[in-house]
């Protein structure tokens, strides 16, 4: 027994798990303008949480869509984790989420706006949590927009130093 908990420490030590994982997706911030957001629970299996918790997830090319009432994300990318249980690294996934909240953003999809997923993190409890945001596409001249006001305020933070 003394033999088995010596190999997990070894393991823990060879391969450390970090508790705070923000992993986030800025491509969704420029390309969309995010009008609300929710924090859903992510369906996943053992070697997708160890995954998760090393830090090898993209959400960059996911996006979120209903099938029967039920929300799911298609495109997210978590890669197998090095010891073995392997899955599939691009899948649909189960988003968890209450029914009433889930309803009220399937009606708003008809309007031309859509769901993408802007974050995963880990909570307070240790839980894998997905923030998505109801967004609607930003137009080219608003995508300069925020280029140009980015630019200008790292400058008046340079000048400031």
């Amino acid at each position: 027994m003394v033999g088995v908990f010596c190999l997990y420490q070894f393991l823990y030590y060879l391969c450390p798990m970090k508790n705070s994982i923000n992993i986030v997706n800025k491509k969704a911030k420029f390309e969309y303008s995010f009008l609300q957001t929710l924090i859903v629970g992510i369906k996943l299996v053992g070697s997708e949480v160890k995954s998760i918790r090393q830090g090898k997830v993209s959400i960059s090319e996911g996006y979120c869509y209903f099938k029967e009432g039920e929300l799911f994300i298609k495109g997210m990318n978590i890669s197998d984790y090095g010891f073995g249980s392997f899955h599939e690294t691009v899948k649909d996934r189960k988003l968890l989420a209450k029914r009433k909240e889930l309803n009220k953003w399937e009606n708003e999809l008809i309007n031309g706006v859509t769901i993408v997923p802007y974050r995963v993190f880990i909570n307070d409890t240790g839980l894998i949590k997905m923030e998505i945001a109801l967004a609607k596409g930003k137009k080219t001249y608003d995508k300069r927009d925020t280029i140009k006001s980015r630019d200008i305020e790292r400058d008046m933070k340079r000048d400031l130093k």
